[in-house]
């Protein structure tokens, strides 16, 4: 019997519906017995800073309102199995039919899993302690500032932002930084 590889699909769910579709598919996988074929269930989320009257807040936001990522190998059950989830709508590249879907490009995966912490592999930077960077998403996005300390482990970097008059410091992901222009 040939060993088949697991690959990544987007699965569609209504909006707001996220966390609950990855919650039933979850509890499936023992149910329905195909937790050989089902490995990973990532609803794309991550954290930001939000500063509403000089008072920061942390705020988890989905970054694909109305997907989720499965990690599977795509057999016949599996595919029934998902498709068929209380929430979901379907699979994002299939074109209807009883057509299986395409899966997710390696290097697109892995931008999405490394932009929310969840990848092992590590993020190669242009900039070091010192360096001047600009940040390029998030609440602070086009601001610029110094990388005062930089942690491999979380590919996070912590950038000293002029906020409110005073050298704030912010922690930001590898993703979100680039050298600034000189």
């Amino acid at each position: 019997m040939e060993e088949r590889k697991s690959q990544w699909y987007v699965v569609n769910t209504y909006v707001g519906h996220e966390n609950r579709v990855a919650e039933n598919l979850k509890k499936r996988l023992e149910t329905m017995n195909i937790k050989d074929n089902l490995f990973r269930i990532v609803v794309a989320e991550e954290t930001q800073i939000e500063v509403k009257n000089e008072k920061t807040k942390e705020v988890v936001r989905n970054i694909f309102p109305g997907y989720l990522f499965v990690e599977m190998v795509m057999t016949d059950e599996a595919w029934y199995v998902v498709r068929n989830t209380p929430g979901v709508t379907g699979f994002i590249g299939s074109s209807g039919g009883g057509a299986k879907p395409i899966p997710v490009r390696e290097e697109e995966i892995e931008a999405i899993l490394k932009r929310i912490g969840q990848s092992d592999k590590a993020v190669e930077v242009e900039f070091s302690v010192g360096s001047s960077v600009k940040i390029l998403s998030g609440p602070f996005s086009g601001m610029e500032g110094i990388v005062d300390a930089m942690n491999d482990q979380t590919q996070t970097a912590t950038v000293l932002i002029i906020l409110f008059g005073r050298e704030t410091p912010t922690d930001i992901s590898y993703l979100d930084l680039a050298p600034a222009d000189l």
